[in-house]
């Protein structure tokens, strides 16, 4: 059974720091891509950081670029987010998504809550 399962949301300060993680089962982790999304209230879910199946490549959205970090650790089955300098609009809830576009194939997890507020 696949599943993806994220952790480490919580409230935070304005400034603060978390860090995501998501741990995958039931299927190959190293061969997919692994992608953040985030979906605040009232808006469309949006591509966060992305990176490829081996960490060599990543990508990040503007409004996040030089605060937060993706990473992975494949010998864990394990994606994070690393974010820091947090503001109120990144409140939201953080997904992340396990891809291999080339097979049509992908998962959802279910999603942790982050949200920035004094």
């Amino acid at each position: 059974q696949v599943q993806l399962v994220e952790s480490g949301g919580g409230l935070v300060q304005p400034g603060g720091s978390l860090r995501l993680s998501c741990v995958g089962s039931g299927f190959i982790f190293s061969r997919y891509r692994m992608t953040w999304y985030r979906q605040a209230p009232g808006k469309e879910r949006e591509l966060v950081a992305a990176i490829g199946s081996n960490g060599g490549s990543t990508t990040y959205a503007d409004s996040v670029k030089g605060r937060f970090t993706i990473s992975r650790d494949n010998a864990k089955n394990t994606v994070y987010l690393q974010m820091n300098n947090l503001k109120p609009e990144d409140t939201a809830v953080y997904y992340c998504k396990a891809d291999r576009s080339s097979l049509g194939m992908f998962y959802w997890g279910k999603g942790s809550l982050v949200t920035v507020s004094s």
